[in-house]
């Protein structure tokens, strides 16, 4: 046996010897579609994650929206910010509770890969238009099974968390449970601060009983509902939060919808995006043509017009909505 051979094997058994006896084994992971030779270094989880990092479709997360449409201020986040902060909230809770932070990790950074430009308001209309519906997750799925250089072959494992991600699935391992509420955790309290940064609420407008159960500031809140899921899971075969801070988290979550996600000034464009992913679609599908090649070629044509929408970048979007829609300029004589 080599000594690079060693470093995965050795990482198996620091698992199996230091993990709660409700976590994920690499070692034991239900496999890949397609099967593989073994990364000498590398346990499965930790090759999932390092394909998912070097995708292209990781990549266009830095320009796709979180909530706030085309912000001009630099410090609003992103889907990719998004991502980030749900990974490094999840990995400390997988870390608290002993479960695999590798397989936890890869989950996060995979989950929104299938997200439409312009956020939830693209994802509504693509569900709306296209035939069979659509979510972000199910394309997310797509995304590192067909779509991403071919297929990106990941464990059953990470694809699973991917799918159930959201709040009203259940993901076949705990790792996949700590995505699950660390989403939500992550989502709440970086939208609020997004918020106050550009004005639309103030901190005084928070409510009173939510915020005195959870924190005042951003960092407190986190902490507080991190906390909370290691003392209501640890040692059990379960990811759960306590029944206090959940419904202050939710009280939160509800009044975003109805000051910031549905009724703000901030979300007033929206309808202007929807407009323009509406457009493409139906004109990829109209002309096909204008789709570039890829895996999914032999698809029908409307599952290709989904995907293509679906991948581009809130910019690329607007762009190819002016080319296609937008007449230029004429100038005598030219």
């Amino acid at each position: 046996m080599t000594s690079s051979n060693c470093v995965r094997l050795r990482t198996e058994e620091i698992e199996e010897l230091t993990l709660s006896p409700y976590a994920t084994l690499s070692s034991k992971s239900k496999g890949r579609q397609r099967d593989e030779e073994p990364c000498p270094v590398r346990t499965v989880f930790q090759r999932d994650r390092d394909r998912i990092v070097h995708s292209k479709a990781f990549r266009r997360l830095k320009d796709k929206t979180q909530v706030f449409l085309a912000p001009e201020a630099d410090h609003f986040r992103t889907r990719l910010t998004h991502t980030l902060e749900v990974c490094q909230i999840a990995r400390t809770i997988a870390r608290g509770l002993r479960l695999n932070e590798d397989l936890t990790e890869a989950i996060a950074l995979g989950h929104d890969l299938g997200h439409t430009p312009f956020g939830h308001a693209g994802e509504e209309v693509l569900n709306r238009v296209h035939p069979g519906g659509f979510t972000h997750e199910a394309q997310s799925l797509r995304v590192v099974d067909i779509l991403e250089q071919g297929g990106l072959n990941l464990t059953w494992e990470v694809r699973d968390g991917i799918l159930n991600h959201p709040w009203k699935n259940t993901p076949g391992t705990l790792e996949g449970k700590c995505v699950q509420l660390s989403d939500r955790i992550a989502y709440v309290n970086h939208d609020i601060d997004d918020a106050i940064r550009g004005q639309v609420i103030g901190q005084e407008d928070l409510p009173k009983d939510a915020i005195a159960v959870l924190g005042k500031t951003h960092g407190a809140r986190v902490n507080t509902l991190v906390m909370d899921v290691l003392t209501h899971s640890y040692g059990k075969p379960e990811v759960t939060f306590g029944k206090e801070c959940l419904e202050a988290m939710n009280e939160l979550r509800n009044f975003l919808f109805e000051r910031v996600y549905i009724s703000s000034l901030a979300k007033r464009e929206e309808d202007k995006a929807k407009g323009v992913v509406e457009a493409l679609y139906r004109l990829y599908c109209r002309e096909p043509s204008l789709i570039p090649s890829g895996p999914a070629d032999s698809d029908p044509v409307e599952d290709r017009a989904r995907d293509y929408v679906a991948g581009m970048t809130d910019r690329f979007a607007i762009a190819q909505y002016r080319a296609a829609f937008v007449p230029n300029t004429w100038r005598f004589g030219s």
